[in-house]
């Protein structure tokens, strides 16, 4: 097998994000199974020390750490949805004995297991009677859009990636157009930022998602003209996927006014945002954005229209 780098090696700026989404990937899908960091590290092709860096560089996360949310999230949702009992639960989450899970979940979710699947019968129940909407606000995020009144976006207690709660974005039973396209999001001033490298990131989940999704940056100057701007347009969630890692990153002019970000659909679908984080970054993190300029020539060619 090939090293990308060794621990030796001087580290030059790469885009580590299809290694991480590609080893979240296979933990999704082998995640009651014994994982070895030195196994997941050689199928990426890394060292198991660089990839415990980048992984926790990219995810803000170590690799059990990791693991062991996704676990407990497992966890969580067969408390509500299931009749299990709690051992059998403990069992299936890799853990010894039901005292050890106990205290591992209650470490996330501050309460036993037992007393959580009651708190959460009963809020789950609640919010069935009372048929409450789907968009209430979300303190610092609204919905917007190119045709907003086509999608709805509200918080998900089952759905959980990591914590009590997820944010999904779905589209409503109408006929959608080519260039529909609804977003939950949310702006702030750039001027603590300016001169800056940020990044938005946060784990998605996509369900029959016939258009694309994605997390999405753009960055404002003071004429509300667009200096900097990702959608993931090039790099699309489709389909149904897995939670996932995925992010854009960006530099911020010092000219900038605003910052404005958030996860998108485009046409019909659900996607599930959990985990977010924003964050500045050093220069080792390559940016995402399109650098609109690539192939163009450095000044004006043939002003006199030769053939």
């Amino acid at each position: 097998m090939v090293m990308r780098y060794t621990d030796n090696q001087e580290e030059k700026p790469m885009d580590y994000s299809k290694y991480i989404q590609g080893t979240i990937t296979h933990i999704e899908r082998h995640l009651f199974d014994d994982l070895a960091l030195d196994i997941l590290a050689g199928q990426a092709g890394f060292s198991k020390y660089h990839f415990a860096r980048i992984f926790k560089r990219e995810t803000g996360m170590n690799m059990w750490e990791y693991i062991k949310s996704r676990r407990m999230a497992k966890a969580a949702r067969l408390l509500m949805s299931t009749d299990m009992s709690i051992m059998e639960i403990a069992m299936i989450c890799r853990f010894n004995s039901q005292e050890a899970f106990t205290r591992a979940f209650k470490k996330i979710y501050t309460l036993p297991p037992g007393k959580y699947r009651r708190v959460m019968h009963r809020l789950i129940i609640d919010e069935e009677v009372i048929n409450m909407d789907n968009n209430k606000v979300i303190p610092g995020w609204f919905m917007t859009g190119s045709t907003p009144k086509k999608y709805e976006y509200g918080l998900d207690k089952e759905m959980l990636f990591k914590g009590a709660k997820s944010v999904s974005l779905k589209s409503r039973e109408v006929k959608m157009e080519e260039d529909d396209f609804g977003t939950v999001m949310q702006q702030f001033k750039a001027a603590n930022y300016l001169g800056k490298r940020i990044r938005f990131s946060g784990f998605v989940k996509a369900a029959d998602v016939e258009g694309w999704g994605g997390l999405w940056v753009r960055i404002d100057g003071v004429n509300t003209n667009i200096l900097k701007f990702d959608n993931m347009q090039s790099r699309a969630i489709k389909g149904s996927t897995d939670w996932n890692y995925y992010s854009v990153v960006l530099d911020v002019p010092e000219n900038s006014a605003v910052v404005s970000m958030g996860m998108l659909l485009s046409g019909k679908g659900k996607l599930w945002l959990d985990n977010v984080r924003f964050e500045l970054v050093d220069d080792s993190v390559p940016t995402t954005d399109v650098d609109i300029s690539s192939g163009l020539p450095e000044g004006p060619v043939n002003l006199t229209f030769e053939e």
